[in-house]
């Protein structure tokens, strides 16, 4: 069994910031890769940025510059700060995490949260 448990999630004016964080608990042998991806309604889920353990890091064109990935492997912990946000990144944004439970690797995903960029 293995959980992700997002925080930070929330509503913001045009141009503010915003911190998420998910933590990776449960039965985990190790994690590859964690990251957030998003899903704005009527569109599908994209890849916001991705880092893996050894902190190599990966985002996605239209956040580049204004969000910034960041792990912590020893608590299994992965935090996106969103800066500059803008009404396009209104979506529910989902923690994911590549990693072996035992032996048997998997993607798993948190719940989600609500961000909503609004004056």
């Amino acid at each position: 069994q293995v959980d992700l448990v997002e925080s930070g999630g929330g509503l913001v004016q045009p141009g503010g910031s915003l911190r998420l964080s998910c933590t990776a608990s449960g039965r985990i042998f190790s994690i590859y890769a964690m990251g957030w991806y998003r899903q704005a309604p009527g569109k599908q889920r994209e890849l916001v940025a991705a880092i893996t353990s050894g902190g190599s890091t990966n985002y996605a064109d239209s956040v580049k510059g204004r969000f910034t990935i960041s792990r912590d492997n020893a608590k299994n912990t992965v935090s996106l700060q969103m800066n500059s946000l803008k009404p396009e990144d209104t979506a529910v944004y989902y923690c994911n995490a590549d990693l072996y439970s035992g032996y048997v690797r998997g993607d798993y995903w948190g719940q989600g949260t609500q961000v909503t960029v609004s004056s």
